[in-house]
């Protein structure tokens, strides 16, 4: 297996394991499920939509309004639960190799979070909209196949931290959004809470990773930094789902999601919701600067 070629993630997570013992609590019993939710509520931020800020947001009836927030919450959602899905798997698959031996068990209490996450937000979705959307196709990785073992193992765990820092950035501001329903407030409030962990150790995995990318080949690091601005755009499109639009009634689902993503307010949004991550990568020596 490639991750037996490299050198053991030595990290010291003692602060991080002490938060996920002492904060841990019982996703199955905490929450107060309403048989449904009041009809004159977003359920997600009306910040937050994809046509926030745009023309195509103020022609909208408010009936379409309530409806967009309700099936892009649904979006949201259901790419944390395939979002998870895949870092589970890719998680599970190194929890015991050398290279991770001594991280084993931050990245048990990892993918016990992870599975409970993934737990509440399909509760969610299945009980108040009644559905899930489908998995959407992933940005293939065929272009780093060349790459060395390592920086390989890079762009997986790059992959992790990216989806979690765009995901936390929602949540944060979900939490405390008054105008959400309580339980959709709650539900982002606590994946909020286990994600600041989760982002602190994916951050550390990934500077690990790439020191030793950056000893082993140098000139590796423009095409990870290409593949992962690559990343950053492919997963700030996933929240723009056709098939929401439809729910919602909003016709020409596939030209208006063409309009939203170039729109010049929609763009703003992007940087801003990426701010974090691309100062995070452009201090790491991976930023659009490094592209070659």
């Amino acid at each position: 297996m490639a991750v037996r070629e490299i050198e053991p993630v030595l990290l010291n997570l003692d602060r991080l394991e002490h938060l996920a013992e002492t904060g841990y609590y019982n996703p199955y019993t905490m929450f107060d499920w309403p048989e449904s939710i009041e009809p004159d509520l977003p359920w997600m931020s009306e910040s937050l939509t994809t046509l926030a800020g745009t023309p195509m947001w103020d022609e909208l009836s408010r009936e379409q309004q309530l409806a967009l927030t309700r099936y892009e919450a649904i979006n949201f959602f259901s790419l944390n639960i395939h979002g998870i899905r895949e870092l589970m798997s890719e998680v599970v698959m190194r929890i015991h190799e050398r290279t991770y031996a001594n991280v084993s068990d931050f990245l048990h209490h990892f993918i016990g979070e992870e599975n409970e996450h993934m737990w509440f937000f399909a509760r969610f979705c299945l009980r108040y909209g009644g559905k899930l959307y489908p998995a959407q196709p992933s940005l293939k990785a065929g272009s780093v196949d060349h790459l060395s073992p390592v920086a390989r193992e890079l762009i997986v765990f790059a992959r992790i931290l990216i989806f979690e820092e765009i995901v936390d950035y929602y949540n944060a501001h979900m939490a405390t959004d008054q105008s959400l329903p309580r339980i959709a407030r709650e539900i982002n409030r606590v994946h909020h809470q286990d994600e600041s962990r989760h982002v602190a150790f994916g951050r550390m995995v990934f500077v690990n990773l790439l020191d030793q990318v950056v000893k082993r080949d140098p000139a590796e690091v423009p095409v990870v930094a290409e593949y992962l601005e690559s990343y950053l755009q492919y997963s700030i499109a996933t929240l723009y789902n056709p098939a929401a639009y439809r729910d919602a009634g909003i016709p020409d689902a596939l030209a208006l999601r063409r309009r939203a993503l170039e729109h010049p307010a929609r763009v703003t949004a992007h940087d801003e919701v990426l701010k974090r991550t691309r100062k995070f990568l452009s201090k790491a020596g991976v930023g659009r600067e490094a592209i070659a």
